[in-house]
């Protein structure tokens, strides 16, 4: 429904603004560069989607392995104790927990087919213990919270994208990224628990809080001692260092399991191909959208205005051209990666305004559709304090997301 309602949006105002230059700035050329963009735009479109099919093949076909082999178990192992605290209100061998563990290590993994099962699943067995069926109950909000906090390890769509693209290193957006979603979860879970009176100076909530936020205090410290030009090149190493040592975890994972890793990584490229097909009328659709109105001038209008009134305080406005990603993610995940694919296709996919689009997109969820989709599966209808904790945290992400854009791009 928001989706539909943006996408109107963007034909009437780009119309509304369209009609203004040609009557007051008698500009002949707005109407042709607006139909232009429309057949460029859905070229673009169906050009992306055609090569987004090899790509996705092969990641979904990994991850596949990773899946049988057992990575979500492990991580599920790694972080149990950790969850079973911020949940209070579950008993402890209640269903739900493992369902809330799995959907979040299918998360961190990239796994969003899975995830979003997983997480229909764990709201709808959380269900079961809610004194008050029509509101949500603090457990329900701490997950969903952590879920528009959109922490993941592998943030695998971004990464095809820019492979698509054309990106000299596809992956040299994974810190910043990683970085940026730490943030953004942390601050939404701070911000639940102390809604919720939750003790985040328990031993283990603080071990796994501490150490956590000691390694990337870490790599933050190490990464602002390095000149510019050297923190991009080890980045870039890092994060494909990273990439494919998961990879290799994935496969030695299945190998123990004595799985057919052939088979499987057939059966999950299988799933890639139709997911990549599958999207095509959905990015046309997007993109022709967000052409149309950046053609008619009003992107520009907007983001200038924006650029002038943070220009007021001094501070550098370079960023401002990658915020409408930013702005759309809460909204819609198809909006905000059409925007960043217009956004890289307008300034170029390793500028720094492509570069920090990519991260402003990973850095976020999309609050508003996962508010609606796990609350409406179980009919809650009082909310509380969860959109706004959800939203707190995607300003988190966000802020982080330009800080740390700067720190390995500008």
């Amino acid at each position: 429904m928001i989706l539909n309602y943006l996408w109107v949006a963007f034909f009437l105002i780009a119309f509304v603004v369209a009609l203004i230059k040609l009557i007051v700035f008698q500009d002949m050329e707005v109407f042709p560069s607006i139909v232009t963009s429309t057949f460029e735009m859905a070229k673009t479109g169906f050009e992306i989607s055609i090569f987004l099919t090899g790509v996705m093949s092969l990641w979904l076909g990994l991850m596949k392995i990773g899946e049988k082999g057992g990575m979500v178990n492990v991580l599920s192992r790694l972080v149990g104790p950790f969850f079973r605290r911020l949940f209070p209100e579950i008993p402890a061998n209640h269903p739900a927990i493992g369902s809330i563990i799995m959907n979040f290590s299918a998360n961190i993994l990239g796994l969003d087919n899975a995830a979003t099962p997983l997480g229909l699943k764990a709201m709808q067995e959380m269900q079961t213990i809610n004194k008050d069926q029509e509101v949500a109950s603090n457990a329900q909000i701490m997950f969903l919270v952590l879920n528009t906090s959109g922490l993941s390890i592998i943030p695998l769509t971004i990464l095809v994208d820019r492979s698509v693209m054309g990106a000299s290193n596809p992956t040299d957006v994974f810190l910043p990224i990683l970085l940026s979603t730490f943030v953004s979860t942390l601050v939404g879970l701070i911000t639940v628990a102390i809604y919720q009176k939750i003790n985040l100076l328990d031993k283990v909530i603080l071990a796994y809080l501490v150490g956590f936020s000691t390694l990337i205090g870490i790599l933050i410290y190490y990464f602002t001692t390095l000149p510019q030009e050297r923190i991009s090149t080890i980045s870039t190493v890092a994060s494909n260092f990273i990439i494919f040592t998961l990879i290799i975890c994935f496969i030695a994972l299945g190998l123990r399991k004595k799985i057919n890793l052939y088979e499987t990584f057939i059966d999950g490229a299988k799933e890639g191909f139709q997911i990549a097909i599958k999207i095509i009328p959905y990015l046309v659709a997007i993109l022709v959208a967000i052409g149309v109105f950046r053609a008619s001038g009003a992107m520009d209008y907007l983001m200038s205005g924006i650029e002038y009134l943070i220009g007021l305080t001094g501070i550098n406005t370079d960023f401002v051209r990658a915020l409408p990603t930013a702005l759309m993610k809460p909204l819609s995940g198809g909006a905000a990666r059409g925007m960043m694919i217009e956004t890289i296709d307008t300034y170029g996919v390793d500028s720094f305004t492509g570069k920090l689009a990519s991260v402003l997109r990973g850095a976020t969820e999309t609050t508003f559709y996962i508010v609606a989709v796990y609350f409406g599966s179980v009919n809650i209808k009082k909310t509380r304090y969860a959109i706004t904790a959800g939203l707190i945290a995607d300003l988190a992400g966000i802020i982080a997301a330009i800080l740390f854009g700067y720190l390995f791009f500008h």
